[in-house]
């Protein structure tokens, strides 16, 4: 393997996208001029130091400070900058959940940052779009007819009668309790669906798109509790064109991909350690 293929290798990494961070914002620090030995006794203010804290002040307040708020500009930093180093001399920082925790952010911060930016290919989001077209699809269409039978056991029960009578009759308007919803439903896409009956019906019914019609199925929940249904016709949608969905399928690939750089860099740097677990 060449030296180029392997700088090649290596920048897909996520460790070294993750110290590569880590050195950046240790090079941002040390040009900032931050003591990185909080002993030190010596506090340096140079004029790089009050560009900065007048720049801040003019993004904040949109206009230049006087000489006056620079002056209190000052203070405030190297009041802030005494307090800081001294807590750290002191050991302030230790055991601290809320700095612990500020820190691990600001870890996981760093191990995340680089996927952010990161272009993903056509042929990465087509390959996600392939394995959840459901996902990205709009859902069957669906004409049905349900049979209200209530909550708890007895609409076990009551499932099984009623199945074996409807193999004898079609007539089952009467059948079942009252419920205040349709007992039937034309052209239905998955969100009218779910708004009658709620999520779980809907998907139940969107998993019976694909079998065949006029046959009665059940129990199928609800939030109400429990159904029959016949599904008369079912238009099942074709899978989504990338084209049409890629700004949907590029936030959940950036996100899984994020995901999955935090874990790795976690993982790198926990196998650097060594970890006993004393249980009482």
């Amino acid at each position: 393997m060449t030296l180029s293929d392997r700088l090649r290798s290596l920048s897909h990494e996520p460790l070294a996208h993750f110290l590569l961070g880590g050195l950046a914002i240790f090079l941002f620090f040390a040009w900032r001029g931050t003591e990185v030995d909080p002993a030190s006794r010596t506090i340096v203010i140079d004029e790089p130091q009050v560009e900065r804290l007048a720049t801040q002040f003019s993004r904040t307040f949109r206009r230049t400070p006087t000489t006056q708020e620079i002056d209190g500009l000052i203070r405030d930093y190297i009041k802030e900058e005494v307090y800081n180093r001294e807590a750290l001399r002191l050991g302030l920082d230790r055991d601290d959940t809320v700095i612990r925790q500020r820190l691990r952010q600001k870890m996981e911060f760093l191990a995340r940052s680089s996927a952010e930016s990161e272009q993903p290919s056509d042929a990465d989001l087509q390959r996600m779009l392939d394995a959840n077209p459901a996902k990205y699809g709009s859902g069957a269409v669906i004409s049905f007819d349900q049979i209200y039978l209530g909550e708890g056991a007895i609409a076990e029960a009551r499932a099984k009668a009623l199945l074996a009578r409807l193999g004898r009759t079609d007539n089952w308007r009467g059948l079942g309790d009252p419920l205040s919803v349709p007992a039937s439903m034309e052209r239905a896409t998955q969100a009218d669906i779910e708004r009658q009956f709620g999520d779980i019906f809907a998907g139940e019914l969107a998993s019976l798109a694909s079998k065949p019609a006029e046959v009665w199925r059940g129990p199928v929940p609800s939030g109400f509790g429990a159904h029959l249904v016949r599904l008369r016709a079912a238009t099942l949608p074709q899978p989504p064109k990338l084209s049409e969905v890629r700004q949907q399928v590029e936030n959940d690939w950036r996100a899984a991909t994020i995901d999955k750089r935090e874990a790795a860099a976690y993982q790198a740097l926990l196998d650097g350690y060594t970890v006993r677990i004393e249980k009482p």
